[in-house]
């Protein structure tokens, strides 16, 4: 299950019709990051809602256990540089 979250890439907003971005970004990058995610659980399907942490670096891999079924999963989450966060799940059996 792949989870994004946050605004589209070049940080637009596609109900914003000025043309302007919505994602505010410094010369040292975005300054607002995905902090949270919703995924599906790949054991029961349920949705759960997960804490992201940008200050784990641009990439981390961790196991985290589903809320409803409490079964392990292998979570992959890869910062871009616009802040948005691209998160994978999947069982910890599958490895």
């Amino acid at each position: 299950m792949i989870a994004r979250r946050g605004l589209p890439p070049g940080g637009k907003d596609p109900d914003n019709d000025d043309g302007s971005s919505d994602l505010d970004e410094d010369e040292d990058g975005p300054t607002q990051v995905d902090v949270g995610a919703t995924i599906a659980c790949p054991y029961c399907g349920a949705p759960n809602e997960i804490a992201l942490d940008p200050s784990g670096g641009p990439k981390q891999d961790y196991v985290e256990d589903c809320q409803v079924c409490c079964q392990p999963w292998n979570v992959r989450i890869r910062y871009r540089r616009d802040g948005t966060a691209d998160v994978h799940v999947e069982g910890a059996d599958a490895t």
